[in-house]
C-alpha cells in the first residue's frame, strides 16, 4: 500500500514537472517566435532604407550634374526604352514597399512565395554590395553619368574604375540590387517587376552598345574584347 501511495506522488511529481517544461517551452517558442518576426520586419525596414539610399544617390548625380549645366536623364524620341526602364524600377519599388506601408494592393499578387529569415539577410548583403558598386561607379563616371543615350556627348570613353570589371556597371547594380529586394519581398508582382527590369535593362545596354560603337569606333571595339557586357 505504501509502495503504491509513493509512486501515485512521485508520478503526480513528474507530471506536474513534465507540465511546468512543456508550458516553459511554449513560452520559449513564443519570444523566439515574436523575436524572429521582429528581426524579420527590422531586416526589411533595412531594405527600405537601402531602396531610399539607392533613389537619393541617382537623384543626388543628376542634381549635381544639373548645377553643371549637364542634364544626366536623357528620355525623348531617341531613347523611350529608358523611360519604360525608369519606370519598371519606380514600379518595383512601390510594389515591394506597398505592403508593408499600406498603399493599395491587390491581396492575390502581395502573398509571399516565402519567408525564410535566411535570405532576407542574403538579399541585405546583396543590396549593399550592389550600392557600394553603384557609388564606385558614379563616382568613376564623373561629369559622364547619363540615363538615356546621350546623342551630343563629347566625353571620354570610360575604361576605368568598375568599368574595367564590366561594361555595364550601372545596369549590373541595377539588376544585383533589384534581385536583393525581390528575395526580401518574392510575390508574383515582384517577380513581374524582376523579369521586365532584366530585359527592359539588356535592351537598353544593346542599344546603347550600338551607339557607342558607332561614336567611339575602334576605341570601343578593342574595349569590348577586354570587358564583358556584364561581368
Amino acid at each position: 500500500m505504501n509502495g503504491f501511495f509513493y509512486f501515485s506522488r512521485y508520478s503526480a511529481y513528474f507530471f506536474l514537472l513534465l507540465l511546468c517544461l512543456e508550458q516553459t517551452n511554449e513560452k520559449y517558442l513564443t519570444n523566439k517566435k515574436h523575436t524572429a518576426q521582429r528581426t524579420f520586419t527590422t531586416m526589411k525596414y533595412v531594405i527600405y532604407i537601402e531602396l531610399a539610399i539607392f533613389f537619393l544617390m541617382i537623384s543626388a548625380k543628376a542634381v549635381m550634374l544639373r548645377r553643371n549645366g549637364i542634364t544626366a536623364l536623357k528620355f525623348g524620341k531617341p531613347d523611350k526604352n529608358a523611360v519604360a526602364l525608369i519606370l519598371t524600377i519606380a514600379g518595383f519599388a512601390y510594389a515591394a514597399s506597398a505592403g508593408a506601408m499600406g498603399l493599395p494592393f491587390p491581396a492575390f499578387a502581395g502573398k509571399l512565395f516565402w519567408n525564410i529569415p535566411i535570405l532576407n539577410v542574403l538579399a541585405i548583403l546583396i543590396c549593399t554590395i550592389s550600392l557600394i558598386w553603384f557609388g564606385i561607379t558614379l563616382v568613376t563616371f564623373g561629369h559622364s553619368f547619363r540615363i538615356g543615350i546621350d546623342e551630343k556627348t563629347n566625353d571620354k570613353l570610360i575604361t576605368t574604375g568598375t568599368f574595367t570589371l564590366s561594361r555595364n556597371p550601372v545596369f549590373l547594380a541595377f539588376i544585383v540590387f533589384f534581385l536583393g529586394v525581390f528575395l526580401t519581398y518574392p510575390n508574383m508582382i515582384t517577380l513581374l517587376f524582376l523579369c521586365l527590369l532584366i530585359m527592359m535593362a539588356h535592351r537598353q545596354i544593346i542599344k546603347e552598345e550600338i551607339f557607342l560603337r558607332n561614336h567611339y569606333g575602334n576605341e570601343y571595339e578593342q574595349y569590348c574584347t577586354k570587358v564583358r557586357r556584364y561581368i
